[in-house]
């Protein structure tokens, strides 16, 4: 079984940004390009998620203040 590995939102952010400031610069061929926009769509999930988690936690926190 594959290990999971944890990447900080920052760091997939800035991924993100790099890939796509490739793609703006025509810098990837056809093989790499689909490579790296599947790369961008884990990414994504992985912010998504992470967003998410984050205002859950933020909701809760407040909910036992205002208890």
């Amino acid at each position: 079984m594959a290990k999971k590995i944890e990447i900080s939102y920052n760091n997939a952010i800035a991924e993100i940004e790099e890939i796509i400031e490739q793609i703006e610069n025509q810098e990837l061929d056809v093989d790499n390009l689909s490579e790296k926009i599947k790369r961008v769509s884990i990414l994504l999930k992985i912010c998504k998620d992470k967003l998410f988690e984050t205002e859950k936690e933020v909701e809760n926190i407040l909910k036992n203040i205002n208890e």
